[in-house]
């Protein structure tokens, strides 16, 4: 074969990185998108808070429109700082007056340091002030429990058998170990050191009695082996004329496997109590922790700010984004008009090269906020049943029908559905959370299975706990609406929603 040229016509797709950096945008978080944000705002000379240059434009406009009112502000400043310098931070009750009125108030006369402090530094008075970073909360169970230990009398010796009794401690509250354990891993560390004598070797009986003084700290239950253990610690500590204690003391040391499977003939035959006692005694045991950990929170409280609203406005469902949860950018014009067209240098390029990234970021911006508005009015639309009625109401919806009105393709709508939220009357949901499969109903329609387990709920929530429907009543329920669904497809569901089967939701009574 002889080498020859050929011309040949086709087409080719190539991510740009234009279009990547859009598709990246399009996929973030509110949180993720804010940090985006911020690291454009460091990297980019051009791009900037348009809230801080309409601020500065704003003062500049007031500077020059009123120049005495300027002087008369730079005259005021240099007057109070002449005046704090008069007056250093320890003569701060000189200015107190020799007479005040009789209905004078104290924040009338001076501002008190917890609040002049942040105008102070911040610049700005008024500024409201985080309560989640003046919270007064440990970060673990373990910070608590130490903390508690370094306020707790004890020797040298008892603080490290307690130290290691409590990094043992689980976040549930009950040991992770057998004592057994943590006692032979002292005994281990003991014995590498050769200056301790063999008389004072460590007991099993000195890290028991340390173990009940841990299980004195607060939460009261913790450090227990078992949840006998932990519900009696807890009925300990109740005071001794306490109704019925007795009769508790006996149901959780001896008797919680018929009490968790509600034997309650069986536990009269066995404890001899009546049925008014045994109620009483249950009750009582029914108001301890059986997680103690659980009362000490390890983790802040996270919020989740929805990226779009929808409100009713004269009967009609309007969809707005939420913009206070991502600044307003724009380009800084004081650097855009230092580019010179002709200008080479290095200096012009690096702002010419700036400009353009900051253009582009802002036009990746606005294609996220679009798309993100488009999608969010159309399952809007879709699914007005449920802003009205409930999750009863849910329509089957899959990504296919949103890409196919809004013409765009699946994985886009996945992207711009994945982690963003957004604010209904009902609640704050998952743009996610609106796609569902379907069940095919008798009249040849279709049922999402959203609205199915919205239904199972409530009729378990309706049902007598003495005789709770099973899943094939439930099922059999379902069809008498002309739902159709297996046993088991009733069963999934249900374990879907955390809900017990109907024999651990029985509730028997005590006759």
């Amino acid at each position: 074969m002889k080498p020859s040229l050929q011309l040949k016509i086709g087409q080719h797709l190539t991510m740009t990185p234009q279009l990547q950096q859009a598709i990246r945008l399009l996929q973030l978080s509110s949180l993720d998108l804010q940090q985006e944000i911020q690291q454009a705002l460091y990297d980019n000379p051009l791009l900037e808070l348009a809230e801080e240059e309409e601020r500065k434009k704003n003062q500049q406009e007031q500077s020059t429109d009123n120049p005495e009112q300027q002087a008369e502000t730079s005259t005021q400043t240099e007057a109070t700082a002449e005046s704090e310098i008069a007056a250093p931070e320890g003569e701060w009750d000189s200015k107190i007056p020799d007479e005040l009125p009789v209905d004078a108030s104290w924040d009338d006369l001076y501002e008190t340091a917890s609040i002049a402090s942040p105008a102070k530094q911040t610049g700005s008075v008024g500024e409201s002030r985080d309560f989640d970073s003046f919270q007064a909360v440990t970060d673990s169970l373990q910070d608590h429990l130490l903390w508690q230990l370094n306020l707790t009398p004890m020797s040298d010796s008892d603080q490290v058998i307690a130290a290691a009794i409590i990094d043992a401690i689980g976040d549930d509250g009950f040991l992770c170990m057998p004592i057994e354990d943590i006692w032979q891993g002292l005994l281990d560390e003991s014995q590498m050191d050769d200056s301790q004598p063999e008389e004072e070797r460590l007991e099993l009986d000195e890290v028991m009695a340390v173990l009940r003084r841990v299980q004195t700290f607060d939460p009261v239950g913790v450090g227990a082996t078992s949840l006998s253990d932990c519900l009696l610690i807890q009925l300990r500590q109740l005071p001794q004329e306490t109704p019925y204690l007795s009769e508790a003391m006996t149901l959780a040391e001896s008797h919680l496997e018929q009490l968790a499977s509600r034997d309650y003939k069986q536990l009269q035959k066995l404890t001899g109590l009546c049925p008014d006692s045994l109620a009483a005694a249950i009750a009582l045991i029914q108001t301890l922790s059986p997680r103690p950990g659980d009362l000490v929170q390890s983790n802040q409280m996270q919020y989740t700010a929805p990226d779009v609203k929808v409100d009713k406005k004269d009967n009609r469902w309007q969809v707005t984004l939420n913009n206070d949860i991502t600044p307003a950018l724009r380009i800084n014009q004081s650097y855009a008009q230092l580019i010179r067209r002709a200008d080479s240098s290095e200096q012009n390029r690096f702002l010419r090269d700036n400009l353009q990234e900051a253009r582009v970021f802002l036009r990746s911006l606005q294609s996220r906020n679009d798309t993100l508005l488009r999608v969010a009015a159309c399952i809007v639309e879709m699914q007005q049943g449920f802003l009205d009625q409930g999750p009863e109401a849910m329509k089957p919806m899959v990504l296919a029908d949103v890409a196919e009105r809004l013409e765009l393709h699946e994985s886009t709508i996945s992207r711009v559905t994945t982690q963003k939220f957004i604010d209904t009357p009902r609640g704050m949901y998952e743009l996610k959370y609106f796609f569902s499969s379907h069940v095919s109903t008798s009249g040849g329609g279709q049922c999402s299975s959203t609205a199915i387990r919205a239904m199972l709920k409530k009729l378990i929530g309706e049902e007598n706990p003495a005789k709770p429907l099973s899943d094939n009543k439930l099922a059999a329920i379902l069809d008498e609406q002309g739902i159709q669904v297996a046993r088991r497809t009733v069963a999934k569901y249900r374990e879907s929603l955390n809900i017990p089967s109907s024999s651990e939701r029985k509730k028997y009574r005590i006759k």
